[in-house]
Parts: C-alpha cells; structure tokens; sequence
C-alpha cells in the first residue's frame, strides 16, 4: 500500500457536532484537509468516517501518520 502525502505537520482543531457524518482524508491529497474532497480515487486509501455522540472539539491527524486516525497522536512531531 502506498504512503499517504504529509497534509500538514501539526492536527486540525475542529468542532464537530452530535450525530454529524464527516468524512476525514486518509491519503493526504484531499484540498479540503482534513476532510475528503473525493482526490483518492483510485489511490489506494478511503476516508474514515467519523461521528461523534457530543459537540466537542477534536484534533483529526492532518499529518496522515497517526496510529489512531483518524484522531491526532503526536506522530508530526517525529517528522
């Protein structure tokens, strides 16, 4: 499987909303980051789809190497 494109190195802080569908880029190409815009077509990757219970603030990985996506877990900081 090929390596996803290094989005950013640093998470998207977001809010997100109870019982909102969002779709988190996992390949990297996407120009609505972290968001998928449909730029994986045919690479390989898929978007995770992430739901929360509660409106809360999350930080979505923008780096793409994170071992828990589509959440941030520090991995930009070792790029």
């Amino acid at each position: 499987m090929p390596k996803p494109i290094i989005a950013q190195k640093s998470p998207c802080a977001l809010e997100v909303e109870a019982g909102q569908i969002y779709f988190w880029c996992a390949c990297g190409k996407s120009k609505r980051q972290p968001y998928c815009d449909g730029s994986h077509t045919a690479s390989g990757f898929n978007p995770l789809r992430v739901a929360e219970a509660k409106t809360k603030t999350v930080y979505l990985c923008a780096c793409k190497q994170t071992s828990t996506p589509p959440y941030c877990d520090g991995s930009h900081t070792k790029l």
